[in-house]
C-alpha cells in the first residue's frame, strides 16, 4: 500500500479493535505489500487489512476457522472476537493471534513435518477456492496482456506464456490426488513460535496436488516430504517460477525489489533446467 493508505488502514484498524474492546492505542507495520500486517497493541493482536470487497478475507477467515477445529497448524483467529472480515472506511480488516517468533530458524526436517500436518488438516476441511489452474490463468492473462505488463519484452513474454500453457497442461495429466492447499507456504508464510510451527497468511488457498504447494519451499524441505512425486514437483517448480515471475511484472504489483525478481525469475527460466526452487531465486533477488 501507498503511504497514505498505510495511515488510513492503521486508522481503520484500530477503531475495529477498539469498538471491538480490544485495547488499540498503537498499530506497527510488520508487512506492507497490496495487504497491510499490523500488531496491534497493548491488546497484541495480528491484524490484516486490504481494500474492502476483497473476496479471499472471507474465505480465509473460513479456512482459518476450520483448520483450529482440526488442530493444524496454522494462525488462530482472535479468539475474543466474532470471527469474521470487519469494514470500515473503505477497508476490510481480519483480526488473527498474534505469534511472537523464535529465533532459531525451523530445521527442513521440521518444515517438511509441519506441512505435511497442515496438508492433512487441510484434507479434512472442505471449503470453495480456486482451482490452481485458476490462479495459473490469471498469471497468463497479465501476460496475454501488454497493458498490464508494459515493461515485459516480447521475446520474456512469448517464454512465460509457453511456459504456462505447457506446465499447467502436464501438471493436470500428471495429477490424480488433489485437495485443499496452502497455496504459497514459503518460508516467508511460515512461524516458528513457542507453541511450534504455524502457517500464515491463508487467502492465497486453492486446489491441486500438494506438489504444487512443494514447489514454494526449499529443497531440501521437499526432500524430507514423504510420498511426494518428483516428476509432479519437477513439473510444478518450473510452473511457479513462471507464475511469480508473471506477477512481478503486473503494472499494480507492489512487491518490494518486484522488479529485480522479475529479472532474476526470468533468468532462471532462461538458464533451462534443473528448476531451481523459489526460495533460490528469492535470495539472489534479496543479494544473499
Amino acid at each position: 500500500m501507498q503511504a497514505p493508505d498505510v495511515v488510513r488502514a492503521r486508522r481503520a484498524a484500530m477503531e475495529v479493535a477498539s469498538e471491538l474492546g480490544l485495547a488499540a492505542v498503537d498499530a506497527r507495520v510488520l508487512h506492507n505489500s497490496n495487504k497491510l500486517a499490523l500488531r496491534m497493541l497493548p491488546c497484541d493482536v495480528l491484524a490484516r487489512v486490504a481494500f474492502a470487497g476483497l473476496e479471499e478475507f472471507e474465505a480465509e477467515v473460513e479456512i482459518g476457522r476450520r483448520l483450529a477445529q482440526v488442530m493444524g497448524p496454522a494462525a488462530r483467529l482472535e479468539p475474543r472476537v466474532e470471527p469474521r472480515v470487519y469494514e470500515r472506511h473503505g477497508f476490510a480488516v481480519t483480526l488473527w493471534t498474534y505469534y511472537e517468533p523464535l529465533r532459531q530458524e525451523l530445521l527442513p526436517a521440521d518444515y517438511a513435518k509441519a506441512l505435511e500436518r497442515l496438508h492433512a488438516g487441510m484434507a479434512k476441511v472442505n471449503a470453495t477456492v480456486p482451482h490452481f489452474s485458476d490462479r495459473v490463468a490469471e498469471a497468463q492473462q497479465l501476460v496475454a496482456s501488454p497493458s498490464l505488463t508494459p515493461e515485459l519484452e516480447d521475446p520474456d513474454r512469448e517464454l512465460l506464456g509457453s511456459t504456462l500453457r505447457s506446465q499447467r497442461r502436464e501438471i493436470s495429466e500428471r495429477s490424480s490426488i488433489e485437495q485443499l492447499l496452502h497455496g504459497e507456504p514459503h518460508a516467508g508464510n511460515l512461524l516458528n513460535t513457542k507453541s511450534g510451527p504455524r502457517f500464515i497468511d491463508l487467502e492465497t488457498c486453492c486446489r491441486g496436488p500438494v506438489e504444487f504447494d512443494l514447489a514454494h519451499v526449499p529443497e531440501e524441505v521437499s526432500e524430507c516430504y514423504s510420498g511426494a512425486n518428483r516428476e509432479l514437483l519437477r513439473a510444478c517448480r518450473l510452473l511457479v517460477l513462471a507464475m511469480v515471475a508473471a506477477w512481478r511484472w503486473g503494472l499494480d504489483d507492489q512487491f518490494p525489489n518486484g522488479k529485480r525478481a522479475g529479472q532474476e525469475l526470468l533468468g532462471a527460466l532462461r538458464a533451462g533446467p534443473p528448476w531451481p526452487p523459489l526460495d533460490v531465486v528469492t535470495r539472489r533477488t534479496r543479494g544473499l
